[in-house]
């Protein structure tokens, strides 16, 4: 895999500073049933790193120290790590809400049959990634037959309530770019969504969140490959808009990897970026009692994928 690091160190993005500490994002490990093409962790069914339940623990004391209220779990596939539901149950009962970066097609894996019964139960936030609403457009960029399981999954979320008006259960839906270039308006495509899967399938969801690509690992890699690195990344600085800064995830969570170790985003945990103001890695033992706000955010040129166009971050649109 080619790597976009060397190119994206030297920046002119501006510098920035964390708020106040809303979220806690964790990365459970890298394994998923999915190879998809723009996955900016390069995951896939072949990868081993998973978060132990000792690192689990320590989310779970940084939260109560800190006061986080939210858990924003991902991987890979979250759910293939083994004590993603002991985490999510032990969060819950400490009251805090729990989001699930799920790709829908998990839903349909082996030994995850009661997986949506056990999210609903434990009123888990589902965000999923369907990045069109067109078999052909999702096949090509996930693989042949996604498609058909991500209907199913969202079918049987749909069944237990999620999506549904009063069951308190959320369903957002996720949407990237399927090549090089910005995602298209939020709310025009959240609209389309909801008239073709609601007209195709039946299917029922509270909100689109429309993510750019990000040139690193995998994708950044096909874009190096392909000769379009350079024309993406300045397609991506020309649409630069700093009314978007206040607004970029990294200024409200951190991001920590499956071995412990704290980064400011999980683009940044992909790349090896230390934490803003930090010469090597910090793991999160050490910041139990730490207070972060006010310290500096590690930038490099792949933060422009959060401030182009329209914003966007781990909650869609900036500028929605």
């Amino acid at each position: 895999m080619l790597d976009t690091l060397p190119l994206l160190r030297k920046t002119d993005f501006p510098r920035i500073r964390r708020g106040r500490l809303t979220t806690l994002q964790a990365n459970l490990g890298y394994r998923c049933n999915q190879a998809c093409l723009h996955c900016h962790v390069a995951a896939s069914p072949k990868r081993t790193e998973t978060m132990s339940w000792a690192t689990m623990e320590l989310l779970l004391e940084f939260a109560q120290r800190q006061g986080i209220r939210q858990f924003d779990l991902t991987g890979g596939a979250p759910e293939l790590n083994p004590d993603f539901r002991r985490l999510v149950k032990a969060a819950r009962e400490r009251g805090i809400a729990v989001i699930d970066r799920c790709n829908l097609s998990i839903l349909s894996e082996p030994g995850q049959e009661d997986l949506g019964e056990f999210l609903a139960v434990q009123q888990v936030e589902v965000v999923a990634s369907l990045p069109c609403y067109l078999e052909e457009n999702v096949d090509r960029q996930r693989g042949d037959g996604v498609y058909t399981a991500s209907i199913a999954g969202l079918r049987r979320l749909n069944a237990l309530g999620y999506g549904r008006p009063g069951t308190g259960l959320t369903l957002k839906l996720v949407y990237n770019p399927g090549g090089a270039g910005l995602p298209p308006e939020q709310g025009a495509l959240e609209a389309a969504y909801k008239r073709e899967l609601g007209e195709r399938h039946g299917i029922v969801f509270d909100q689109l969140y429309v993510l750019a690509n990000m040139p690193i690992k995998r994708f950044g890699s096909d874009l190096l490959a392909k000769g379009n690195f350079h024309r993406y990344m300045a397609t991506l600085k020309g649409a630069h808009r700093p009314d978007n800064l206040p607004g970029v995830m990294c200024r409200s969570l951190i991001s920590v990897g499956w071995q412990g170790e704290v980064f400011d985003c999980d683009f940044n945990q992909m790349l090896g970026l230390p934490l803003g103001g930090s010469a090597g890695p910090v793991m999160l033992a050490d910041l139990l009692a730490v207070d972060l706000e006010n310290r500096p955010i590690s930038v490099a040129d792949h933060c422009y994928g959060c401030t182009a166009g329209q914003g966007s971050s781990c909650g869609g649109a900036l500028a929605a």
